[in-house]
């Protein structure tokens, strides 16, 4: 069942496609990769912080509402699954209307970590947040 192989090929596409819905204003595909227990967790780009399935669905439902007109790539730097556990890390970037204002460029860094449940992975943490400026010598 959870093999990195229905991973890669099943679990991602549907994440790709559920980005696209959210940034479309739709999150319920996006809300369809979630498992729905105590213990999921967000670190939002928009600033909320939040545990439990009860928060994040409505915390996803006013994000995927302030989306708009979206054209956004959801790009994966790393890629890792075991038995149980999955994660990605990678940056979903494009253009989207936020509060129905003009499109404008957006880059967002994601980690998203995936548990193996009955026979599906299901997203159980998302951390996103806007890129800082690189100090590093090499940025």
């Amino acid at each position: 069942m959870s093999s990195v192989e229905d991973f890669t090929e099943q679990t991602l596409q549907r994440q790709r496609a559920a980005n696209d819905a959210m940034y479309q204003g739709d999150p319920e595909p996006f809300l369809a990769m979630w498992s729905q227990s105590d213990d999921v967790s967000l670190f939002g780009a928009f600033g909320p912080s939040r545990t439990g399935w009860p928060a994040l669905r409505d915390t996803f439902r006013w994000v995927g509402g302030r989306f708009s007109d979206g054209d956004m790539r959801t790009e994966f730097e790393v890629v890792h699954a075991g038995t149980e556990l999955a994660y990605t890390v990678g940056y979903e970037r494009g253009e989207v209307s936020v509060d129905g204002g003009p499109r404008r460029a957006v880059a967002i860094r994601v980690t998203h970590l995936y548990r193996a449940e009955q026979g599906q992975w299901r997203l159980v943490h998302r951390h996103g947040d806007f890129p800082p400026k690189d100090e590093s010598p090499r940025g």
